[in-house]
């Protein structure tokens, strides 16, 4: 029985597809000045002409030691994999601003709907890069 006959449609897997890998990618992200923040954490995204959502992620020795920046990296990873699905074709950025990261229960939650808030200041005429801030706290 080929491996993939008993699973769904939808692969909830972190292929290599679904990463930013290169600078350009990410400077093209970042460039874009759309971001939302919550739980600690802040979500920049621009829309991408692929059929699927990517994630970079942009952990800094400021939130704590190694143990702490790869925690943080498990933990969105892992929520991004498991609401990649629900997500809009953009390429995200993570960046953790606290020490402490939240579960992925509450990650998960917390980026489709920052995805959304993203995915809805860019479809403002003229971008959203006027109307975001890298501080907003909602």
């Amino acid at each position: 029985m080929p491996a993939n006959s008993h699973r769904s449609q939808q692969s909830f897997r972190f292929s290599k597809k679904l990463r930013l890998l290169n600078e350009r990618d990410f400077e093209r992200v970042f460039k874009a000045r759309t971001s939302a923040t919550a739980l600690g954490f802040v979500l920049y995204g621009v829309a991408n002409e692929l059929e699927h959502p990517r994630l970079g992620l942009a952990v800094s020795r400021k939130v704590g030691g190694a143990p702490a920046r790869n925690r943080w990296k498990r933990l969105l990873r892992e929520a991004f994999r498991l609401a990649q699905h629900e997500l809009p074709a953009f390429d995200f950025v993570c960046v953790p601003r606290s020490p402490e990261p939240p579960s992925v229960g509450e990650l998960g939650a917390a980026v489709i709907d920052l995805a959304e808030r993203i995915r809805r200041r860019q479809e403002v005429p003229g971008g959203g890069a006027c109307r975001s801030s890298r501080h907003e706290k909602t």
